[in-house]
């Protein structure tokens, strides 16, 4: 027998038929709804207004995106630990111990830890919240083991083993325990006594080569120290010695001179170290003898008699110089020590002194703090537990929310805008709107500016306060665009109610409303006529300042006030002013002619036995002839307009169309409204029932002379506008007589002309 499909119930949301979740029932056989019928196929777990610990219970995987699978696998745990699955439409934050399914096994485990939870936060109460279940640190305070491996200070009662926990948490570091606290785990145990063994043997090593790896004692580090502090200073030394001994000719040449010491004499030396420690440490001598006593460079000798205390008196007390073998002879010493050096081990416990590490090492309290370990870990399914009554309040809160912004997109569509779709970021306040279509994204898509057929704003917000910055496309579904441009700035603020800086960085143009639409044209026209007038009063201006100045240069280049008066003269030529005027009288006429043209042909319209009718319609249905097409091609883009390309953008994978039609759209942007003003500035008042009068009265006028020219009462007044209809006349045939004259005319004009 064939297994009935499970019966959901739809609706149309965005010109779209989608599946409704509005059961419980519904979310719990979320696994029979074919994927074809999900509105998204798979979203980020990033850039949402969502809580990210719900988004990360629902990604299983733990890849970023959450998918259909997983959405379903959530669903189903989640109806299977709870015994009413319509509680979850409630979206609260707080769930009653008997909403526990104590008939799932995992249920009952659930609802024991839920129960250990209270207990262990001292609350006496038969429900629990997303708070009390998310706060580990409260609830594993004062616990001794919580079954995350870590043990802490806390953790035993044995002083001694406070103390080492405490000195391997100081020496190779700590890990966070559930309740907040430092403590440590196998592998630092395991490290902590691998590096005091290392750290003890390679004490044992110098002790037993005492001899040779100190042999300077206990000042041994500081005398290789000495050493290398002029170890290249002494060999550059004995080499310019060399060159003075291949070649007394040198002398001069690898010793300082009195000219570099002229150089820098009128200043004053005591600023000039780092010139005169270039200098030779001291006068070189075909000898190579380095003296001991005196004739070392001023700048080095500070050092050189740091060594000699800790070195050179020791090697040779009573000499006055020492030679490159004997100088070789002393850095042979520190062979031994710079190679136990070298292999130094257990440097992380060196901080605790050689003492305390053997005192570890005799103690052997290792398997103790393992046994600690063991104990802890004993509880981890208790602990997991926990964790699991956590991720099952943040589903029973969260997750009703989340399907409706990822089966149906219901949230997007709801027509309380209280209630926002968990992508839409916040509101962008710009040029006396705010729009709340607001999605974070990385730029500006090709995919957004092809395919949505909205009018976008990208926008880089900043938020100073915060210290981050973002990029969002805002979406503008109202009003006009004239004030919109690349550049602008605004104010965008968060879900959290924080405000950023936003400057809009790129515009996707398309159709906002058919009210722009039907403007467009004219608004193109008057934008092009305007551009005209400023270019052309610009090349006029240009013309009229290249005139203004030739003239004055004539006339600073003219011989006498006559010359000056006749090139002032020159500019102003009478016939161009008159050409001017007649062609703009013509531009005038012919405009009149048309108009007048135009006016009698529609007079011959009449709707209803009325030309004034007609004369109306025929002013409609030319403007209709000119914003019709562009309200025509406004009208499909504001249909088509969808939403699923910018989700795209965002990390989405939309399964369906997701429009935001005309109606819809209107929501989303909100125009500014001011109220009718109950008072104002009276000049300003008289300035504007001025303009209002004549506004009203060529209005009227207007209409008055369409009145009255057709009805055929503009003739009493004068006016040459209307034209008497041609009176018919009895055609009579000319008698072949009459034309004979001007037939014999025509030879005598011809004559005439010759």
């Amino acid at each position: 027998m064939k297994k009935d499909k499970y019966p959901w119930t739809y609706s149309s949301l965005g010109g779209v038929v989608r599946v409704k979740i509005s059961s419980g029932q519904d979310i719990a056989h979320l696994g029979e709804l074919d994927k074809k019928l999900w509105t998204v196929l798979s979203c980020p777990t990033t850039g949402l207004e969502f809580d990210p610990k719900t988004l990360a219970a629902i990604d299983v995987d733990k890849d970023g995106k959450i998918r259909v699978d997983e959405v379903i696998a959530t669903a189903k745990w989640l109806t299977s630990v709870i015994n009413d699955p319509d509680l979850l439409l409630k979206k609260e934050s707080e769930m009653p111990l008997s909403a526990f399914n104590t008939d799932s096994e995992e249920g009952a485990a659930l609802l024991k830890s839920a129960k250990q939870i209270l207990k262990n936060l001292g609350l006496k109460k038969d429900s629990i919240s997303v708070d009390d279940s998310g706060d580990s640190v409260r609830i594993f305070a004062d616990t001794k083991f919580n079954g995350d491996g870590i043990i802490t200070p806390a953790s035993t009662d044995d002083e001694a083993l406070k103390a080492l926990i405490g000195n391997i948490i100081a020496s190779v570091g700590g890990r966070t325990d559930r309740s907040g606290v430092d403590g440590v785990d196998t592998e630092l145990i395991e490290q902590f006594y691998a590096a005091c063994e290392a750290y003890a043997a390679w004490q044992d090593a110098a002790e037993a080569g005492k001899a040779d790896i100190f042999p300077y004692g206990d000042n041994t580090a500081a005398a290789l120290d000495a050493v290398n502090a002029l170890k290249d200073k002494i060999a550059d030394y004995f080499m310019r010695c060399k060159l003075v001994a291949f070649d007394p000719a040198c002398s001069d040449a690898v010793n300082v001179s009195v000219d570099q010491i002229s150089a820098i004499s009128d200043a004053d030396l005591s600023t000039k170290g780092e010139e005169i420690a270039a200098y030779p440490l001291a006068r070189p001598v075909a000898e190579g003898i380095l003296p001991l006593k005196d004739g070392i460079n001023p700048a080095w000798q500070a050092a050189f008699a740091n060594l000699k205390a800790l070195v050179l008196d020791a090697e040779f007390p009573k000499a006055k110089g020492i030679t490159e073998e004997q100088w070789n002879a002393v850095l042979a010493k520190f062979g031994a020590y710079t190679a136990w050096t070298g292999s130094k081990a257990g440097a992380e416990v060196e901080g605790l002194g050689l003492d305390v590490v053997k005192a570890v090492i005799k103690e052997a309290r290792k398997e103790d703090l393992l046994a600690l370990i063991e104990q802890d870990k004993a509880l981890e399914a208790e602990s997991l537990s926990i964790d699991a009554v956590n991720k099952l309040m943040l589903l029973y809160r969260d997750f009703y929310t989340f399907l409706n912004n990822y089966v149906d997109l219901s949230d997007f569509y709801n027509p309380d805008r209280d209630i926002k779709a968990i992508f839409q970021a916040g509101r962008l306040y710009i040029d006396q709107r705010s729009t709340d279509l607001c999605i974070k994204v990385d730029g500006p898509s090709a995919e957004i500016s092809s395919l949505s057929g909205m009018y976008i704003l990208y926008c880089n917000c900043v938020s100073e306060k915060l210290g981050k910055s973002m990029n969002i496309a805002a979406v503008i579904t109202d009003g006009d665009v004239d004030g919109l441009r690349t550049g602008k700035n605004a104010v965008f603020y968060d879900r959290a109610g924080n405000d950023w800086s936003a400057k809009v960085t790129a515009i996707v143009e398309n159709p906002i409303s058919i009210r722009q639409a039907f403007w467009a044209p004219y608004k193109k026209v008057g934008r092009w006529i305007n551009d005209k007038i400023d270019k052309s009063a610009a090349e006029k201006n240009e013309k009229s300042m290249s005139n203004l100045t030739a003239a004055a240069d004539n006339t600073t280049s003219a011989k006498d006030g006559k010359d000056a008066a006749a090139g002032m003269k020159s500019t102003f030529d009478i016939a161009k002013f008159a050409g001017i005027f007649a062609a703009i009288g013509m531009a005038i006429g012919f405009i009149g002619s048309f108009l007048v043209s135009l006016a009698t042909g529609i007079s011959k319209i009449e709707v209803f036995g009325s030309k004034f009718l007609g004369l109306i319609l025929v002013i409609i249905g030319i403007m209709l002839l000119i914003s019709g097409p562009s309200m025509f091609i406004a009208w499909r883009k504001l249909r088509k307009r969808d939403l699923g390309p910018v989700l795209n953008a965002n990390g989405w994978a939309i399964n369906s169309s997701a429009f935001v039609n005309i109606k819809f759209g209107a929501t989303l942007t909100d125009l500014a409204k001011y109220p009718k003003l109950g008072a104002v500035d009276p000049a300003a008042r008289k300035k504007q029932n001025r303009r209002r009068f004549w506004r009203w009265f060529i209005c009227i006028l207007i209409i008055a002379c369409g009145v009255l020219f057709f009805t055929d009462n503009l003739k009493c007044i004068g006016l040459p506008f209307h034209k008497e209809k041609p009176v018919e006349v009895e055609q009579v045939e000319a008698a072949p007589e009459a034309e004979a004259p001007a037939a014999e005319e025509a030879p005598a004009a011809e004559a005439a002309a010759e």
